[in-house]
């Protein structure tokens, strides 16, 4: 934990932009995976650990702004509490911490909720994630699933203190870096022809859970990179496959690293993939170069996707005016995803908040097919990180779907694309602090260009 000072400066300030009601802070309860006592891996929510800095099940707390209280709501370990779990600070010794003294039992937050209604007091809340906050919802507002109302002026409030990382948050999460990229490195050197993508993964996980860390996100590792998301470890990596791995490590207080990287089978690239591995390479580095504050990180994803398309070009894959297919939208056939997104406190920093108000700054999203996607479009300021993660991926389906339509024929050389329906897809990953003067690498560095790669195969 950070020191109660700054959790307390943390609240003043947003009391400060709020101004006035009550603000109702849900904490996370143990979820079972398919019994009540065969629980996941508890995570506190991370709006709750920024204020209040309590990594522990069953706390709820209030910020009554109209009269001057903070309270945390909790009860107690019992004796078979303790019997299985161990023991914990007390709750008196939780909010000392944290520079709260008003403790009260869990099952007195109805009663002041109910009274600050009946007192016409506005009670904000944030957007709910879990099925457990709506049934607090319903239970203590009245306020039924599916007709829940968030506080815009508190996700607004929480936005603007998250978004800029002070120098202990940027510490923390620097820490969570340079453990991600050791995950990466181990990949690097444990990749080789007839092993499974879950001997990959698991020596991946090892690194993080030897540095007393968890995941940041379920761990992607997979010979069919062409699935954004593939959380599949079952398949054999056979020599001329390349292994996409997405992996990041989360710190003991919370904050994500998220970096990828993509691994030949072989010791050496083939000669097919490494031309397209050095576009992917040439956007990232473009992307990277554009990163200063003020800039439109949207105009840096069309940059990246317009260095794509130049490359795509030179290959025969892409034909006509690169810069104006990136306008129409045809790049996203083979990149159809975004180009980096905010990371804190959670790997998609603040995603339960609405991307509009995190990564849009309340502008309107593209409905664009691609750039729908791209989850951060704002101006960038000091204090943000994010990452950078411009990818190529031929997905078969989406090939042939485009192609039967002709969508985009004037850009596209589908007779090419049609031969690289089973190439699968590449991306790497980097964590940037954008500083007052540029950006800045977080954490160590690990190897991008090809020869790099190869180097540690």
């Amino acid at each position: 934990m950070f020191s109660k000072e700054i959790y307390a400066a943390r609240r003043a300030k947003l009391k400060q932009t709020l101004g006035s009601g009550l603000l109702l802070f849900s904490g996370n309860k143990e979820s079972g995976m398919n019994y009540a006592d065969n629980t996941y891996p508890f995570r506190q929510d991370s709006t709750f650990l920024y204020f209040f800095g309590l990594a522990y099940a069953d706390l709820n707390a209030v910020i009554d702004i109209d009269n001057d209280k903070e309270i945390i709501f909790g009860d107690e370990l019992t004796i078979d509490a303790i019997v299985w779990m161990g023991t914990q600070p007390s709750l008196k010794e939780k909010g000392e911490s944290i520079g709260i003294t008003d403790i009260r039992p869990s099952g007195e937050i109805a009663a002041y909720l109910k009274n600050a209604r009946q007192q016409k007091q506005t009670i904000h809340y944030l957007p709910s994630y879990r099925a457990e906050h709506q049934v607090k919802l319903f239970t203590w507002l009245d306020v039924c699933p599916g007709a829940e109302k968030p506080s815009v002026p508190f996700i607004l409030g929480v936005v603007n203190q998250r978004n800029y990382k002070s120098k202990e948050e940027i510490e923390e999460i620097e820490k969570a870096c340079i453990v991600t990229a050791d995950m990466h490195l181990t990949a690097m050197r444990t990749v080789r022809p007839g092993i499974r993508e879950s001997e990959v993964a698991a020596a991946v996980a090892e690194v993080a859970y030897s540095n007393n860390y968890q995941l940041s996100f379920p761990i992607i590792a997979t010979i069919n990179g062409q699935t954004l998301h593939n959380h599949y470890h079952g398949n054999l990596i056979k020599s001329g496959d390349m292994l996409l791995l997405d992996a990041g490590a989360e710190t003991e207080m919370g904050y994500a690293g998220d970096m990828s990287s993509t691994i030949p089978a072989d010791s050496r690239f083939t000669t097919r993939q490494k031309e397209i591995y050095d576009i992917a390479v040439a956007s990232h580095e473009a992307a990277v170069a554009a990163l200063r504050p003020g800039v439109l990180f949207e105009e840096v994803y069309d940059l990246s996707a317009q260095v794509i398309m130049e490359g795509l070009k030179d290959l025969g894959f892409v034909k006509g005016d690169p810069a104006e297919a990136v306008k129409a939208g045809a790049h996203a056939l083979f990149f159809p995803c975004g180009l980096g997104h905010m990371m804190g406190l959670d790997v998609h920093d603040m995603e339960n908040l609405g991307e509009v108000y995190v990564g849009y700054d309340g502008r309107p999203k593209s409905t664009q097919f691609g750039r729908k996607s791209l989850r951060l479009g704002r101006k960038l300021e000091p204090g943000f990180v994010l990452t950078i993660e411009p990818g190529i991926y031929f997905i078969p389906e989406l090939i042939d779907l485009w192609r039967s339509r002709q969508e985009f024929a004037e850009f596209i050389n589908y007779e090419k694309v049609a031969t690289y329906k089973d190439f699968s897809g590449i991306r790497n990953e980097e964590d940037y602090l954008i500083t007052e003067t540029g950006a800045r690498l977080l954490g160590k560095k690990i190897p991008l260009h090809t020869h790099e790669v190869e180097a540690l195969r």
